[in-house]
């Protein structure tokens, strides 16, 4: 039986593999099992397993670790880049900067909280950093953290690890606790709430279409390429009817007039501009005694060769005589307007004779299996290009040494860069949601589990000598923030309570308090659209604050 007693207690690489493997499955299996009231730790699961594993005998290689540790890192945070960098600019729009600047003064505060506790307690900074992104429920954080504390001593501290996992379990109930004070301290009534949202729904920034009869003098005579220049908003004419009842999609050069009938796409935050063009009509459209058969359909960009090109150099008009109205990307949708490059796996919304859009999906791709396999190339590239930002010295006044980003930071800023603007470098980035869910997934379980049995062996005895009391100083971390920043948000700056639920749970990045934020309402998403709003900021900033909390303090 010596044989099965070195599989579990021995060394090897592949005792290493069998016991990580052990970890990871039993921590998937109770975050998927165990659920109080709805709420689990989910894959956290998989650092306590670790812990555990390791507390009772269990070890790694130091390298199987480290590799383990530090390429689950990089994939974790690489996949989560690429995921948020097609809106991360996009975020700091009108609404998005107020949300965002919401977002970093919790994450600010949870710093200065725990940098005050460090101060009052005597709890050394690696530490205390630890309990705060336990705390927080980031993971990244926790990451870049040790990672930095490693490069600045040579050595590992297995009570950041031990921090961040005695702060975490009430860290998740902490968050929701947070949101339910709110709600009695502000005496919500959902109910209400949701009459105001559907009130304001107006208001909000979505693509949609208006059909009208032209009646202002003003506009007769002008081309659709001048029409920005007369509303001052953008539009896009998708179909016209003129005055002799013909039928046509216009280009840039189509002259307007008084009485035509027009589909006019826009936001619906210019509702009111392009209502000052006319009246709306109830237009029949595709009239078939007329011999008109134009019809709406998605087509999607699988093709590399199309991927960074604007639509006004596909020249589609000329080439198809189509007009694309709206693209979706990355479930958000835009308007088509000349400037937008295309990227891989954009969903265009078109209008044009079947024949013309039959030729244009076949031009364009439009083929979901191209869209199945990842495309490893850019991925590796991109972590190259990560790992080599991330150890770049960098000298910031004040530091003794140089300031690197690390691996986690690297990899991220790469990975938002290329998300956003790999289209216009003609770099393939995307991803089908499920390659990079299992990306993410692969990452941050190898991550737990080598960061869980490296704290293991000094958990229990950390936890009995006066480490329980990290639990508390967790629980302060968690909800002090939360709630200074809630009631500004609330009481002074009127936030709505399903944004700010959506706003709590993206600047905590908190999937359970997402998912309980989201189960207040079945009629509107403002919580899941906050939570994304805020989202890619946060995480770049607890990636940041983690390095910085031992840069400056350690």
């Amino acid at each position: 039986m010596d044989w099965f007693n070195n599989l579990f207690f021995g060394t090897g690489i592949a005792h290493s593999i069998f016991v990580l493997a052990i970890a990871i499955a039993a921590g998937i299996f109770l975050g998927a099992k165990l659920k109080v009231k709805g709420i689990t730790l989910g894959i956290t699961w998989i650092l306590f397993c670790a812990i555990a594993c390791s507390h009772f005998g269990m070890t790694l290689d130091p390298l199987v670790e480290s590799f383990a540790k530090d390429l689950g890192l990089i994939l974790f945070v690489y996949s989560i880049g690429l995921q948020v960098g097609p809106s991360f600019f996009s975020s700091f729009g009108k609404g998005g900067l107020r949300l965002n600047m919401l977002a970093a003064g919790i994450v600010l505060l949870g710093c200065v909280t725990a940098y005050v506790i460090h101060l009052i307690s005597g709890v050394d900074i690696a530490t205390m950093t630890g309990v705060l992104f336990g705390a927080v429920t980031n993971t990244p954080g926790l990451g870049a953290a040790e990672q930095t504390f490693q490069d600045l001593t040579g050595a590992a501290n297995p009570n950041i690890a031990s921090g961040y996992a005695m702060a975490y379990p009430l860290g998740v109930v902490g968050i929701i606790v947070s949101l339910l004070l709110l709600r009695w301290f502000f005496r919500v009534k959902l109910e209400k709430e949701e009459e105001q949202v559907k009130a304001e729904k107006g208001e909000e920034q979505q693509v949609i279409h208006y059909d009208m009869r032209l009646t202002n003098p003003q506009i007769d005579g002008i081309r659709v390429r001048d029409l920005g220049l007369l509303t001052h908003v953008t539009v896009v004419v998708s179909r016209i009817i003129d005055i002799t009842g013909n039928e046509f999609m216009p280009d840039a050069d189509t002259v307007l007039h008084v009485g035509d009938q027009v589909r006019f796409v826009s936001d619906a935050k210019n509702e009111r501009t392009i209502l000052l063009l006319g009246e709306l009509a109830d237009v029949q459209w595709e009239e078939k005694e007329r011999n008109i058969h134009l019809v709406n359909r998605h087509i999607i960009v699988t093709k590399p060769k199309i991927n960074g090109k604007r639509i006004m150099d596909m020249k589609v008009r000329d080439a198809f005589n189509i007009t694309i109205t709206r693209v979706r990307r990355a479930g958000i949708e835009l308007l088509a307007t000349p400037e937008l490059r295309l990227q891989m796996g954009d969903r265009l919304t078109v209008v044009g004779e079947q024949e013309a859009v039959d030729r244009m999906a076949r031009a364009f791709g439009n083929s979901t299996k191209k869209l199945d396999a990842p495309n490893l190339a850019s991925l590796f590239f991109g972590i190259v290009l990560g790992v080599a930002l991330g150890s770049l010295p960098i000298m910031l006044p004040g530091l003794s040494q140089p300031f690197k980003l690390g691996l986690a930071g690297g990899s991220l800023i790469v990975a938002i860069l290329m998300g956003a603007f790999g289209a216009k470098w003609h770099l393939v980035t995307y991803t089908t949601t499920s390659a990079n869910l299992m990306i993410r997934e692969i990452g941050i379980a190898l991550f737990l589990a080598a960061v869980g049995f490296g704290a293991g062996k000094s958990f229990i005895p950390t936890l009995v000598g006066g480490g329980y009391v990290w639990i508390g100083y967790g629980v302060i971390i968690t909800m002090l923030p939360l709630l200074l920043i809630g009631v500004v948000a609330r009481k002074w700056l009127k936030l709505d309570y399903f944004t700010l639920m959506g706003l709590i749970a993206g600047s905590t990045t908190d999937p359970p308090a997402l998912a309980y934020a989201t189960s207040q309402s079945s009629v509107n998403d403002r919580a899941a659209v906050a939570y994304s709003t805020v989202y890619p900021l946060t995480m770049f900033l607890r990636v940041l604050t983690g390095q910085l909390m031992i840069l400056l303090f350690l």
